[in-house]
């Protein structure tokens, strides 16, 4: 088994980026996830509700996070916490009162533009501490804005087995965009990655959490927002949570156990347990 993609999603629910390679650090892959788009009442926003986020492109350089959207042109935000900034209390699922740093009245005009509802943007300062939940953590563990943890791993092979399952049912290939994964591999057979334990990709360590339960985001294409059936509808078939049968599952979640390193494509996947 070994790496073929790597993605840095920088803006929760925006388009992701797919890299060389990437830093690990105390929250998962740098720079990835540690903005958030936050409704007036600083709760979160995501493509569930807001399929229009799809649109919004989001880069990263060493300086700043640069937004872009056609019709809209492009907008620069500090990447880099500024202790002038106020404080915004936002929430993430049952992470509430999470401190972050407003991001300003620019970029909120230009996504309330974008998105056509009021919302602003935040950014991880270094108030921020949001532990993975208890039940998969060990101390040390947490996550940056994502669902729960810190990264997420799906096959080559898994999705080339979905699609082919898909097929059969006359639909469409989709590609690894509609997982929003952080790391792909490849070399192994579909599912691999729900076997995963604990692992080392160059010199960072991993453990496997528990596998991903997926969403309507999955049938949004990445850079339309436009939804369909799939591939909720074939993945209902075959890959249903057993704990939680109205659920699907498609890729694992992951903790970084190792809170700094590089992460390249082309590196080996080297399992410890």
């Amino acid at each position: 088994m070994h790496v073929t993609g790597l993605h840095i999603h920088p803006v929760k629910s925006l388009r992701g980026l797919a890299v060389g390679e990437a830093t690990v650090d105390a929250l998962g892959l740098a720079g990835d996830r540690r903005f958030l788009v936050v409704d007036p009442f600083g709760t979160f926003l995501t493509q569930r509700t807001l399929p229009r986020m799809a649109r919004v492109a989001a880069f990263l350089d060493d300086a700043s996070l640069t937004l872009g959207s056609e019709g809209f042109g492009e907008i620069r935000v500090r990447r880099d916490p500024d202790p002038g900034s106020p404080e915004a209390l936002v929430r993430v699922w049952k992470s509430e009162g999470l401190r972050a740093e407003d991001c300003g009245e620019a970029p909120a005009e230009w996504l309330s533009a974008v998105l056509e509802t009021p919302c602003r943007l935040v950014r991880i300062g270094p108030r921020f501490d949001r532990p993975v939940r208890t039940d998969f953590a060990k101390p040390g563990d947490s996550v940056s804005f994502a669902d729960g943890f810190p990264l997420l791993v799906v096959s080559e092979a898994s999705l080339g087995d979905l699609n082919r399952r898909m097929a059969e049912g006359g639909g469409p290939a989709l590609p690894m965009n509609r997982f929003r994964p952080n790391i792909v591999v490849a070399g192994c057979e579909p599912y691999a990655e729900d076997l995963l334990r604990r692992f080392r990709i160059g010199s960072v360590v991993f453990r496997g959490a528990k596998p991903c339960l997926r969403c309507i985001v999955t049938a949004a294409d990445q850079l339309t927002g436009e939804r369909g059936k799939e591939p909720l509808r074939t993945l209902a078939g075959y890959r249903r949570d057993p704990h939680a049968p109205t659920e699907v599952m498609f890729g694992y979640n992951l903790v970084n156990e190792t809170k700094s390193g590089v992460l390249r494509v082309g590196d080996a996947v080297e399992m410890l347990d």
